[in-house]
């Protein structure tokens, strides 16, 4: 898998502010859940977080005992799973985001 360290969300989001993830974090922004349930409207506070968010940006990683690079296994527009409470939520021009390090991300979603 390649893709390139380093990578920040100036191109990659509406924002307007360049956000580099530093060592092994990665900025993901959650995907939305189905707003309704049988046709009713939830309320912002009855909708659960969702665990799903795509990458918007990576760090440029971490390096082992001698000084060799630890990949990040995910690229930026990658969907994945990430552990239900991680990572710190921020906003960047009004568009909220997580940042999480790259060990809370469980899985990769293909679909």
């Amino acid at each position: 898998m390649s893709h390139t360290h380093g990578t920040c969300c100036q191109s990659k989001c509406a924002s307007k502010t360049k956000f580099q993830p530093l060592g092994d974090r990665v900025l993901v922004r959650r995907l939305e859940q189905e707003e309704t349930l049988k046709g009713i409207l939830l309320p912002d506070s009855a909708k659960k977080k969702q665990e799903e968010a795509k990458v918007i940006a990576i760090g440029t990683g971490k390096k082992d005992k001698n000084g060799n690079p630890i990949e990040i296994p995910v690229k930026v527009n990658d969907i994945i799973l990430m552990e239900k409470y991680s990572g710190q939520e921020i906003k960047i021009d009004d568009e909220e985001f997580v940042i999480l390090k790259a060990d809370d991300i469980i899985a990769i979603i293909e679909k």
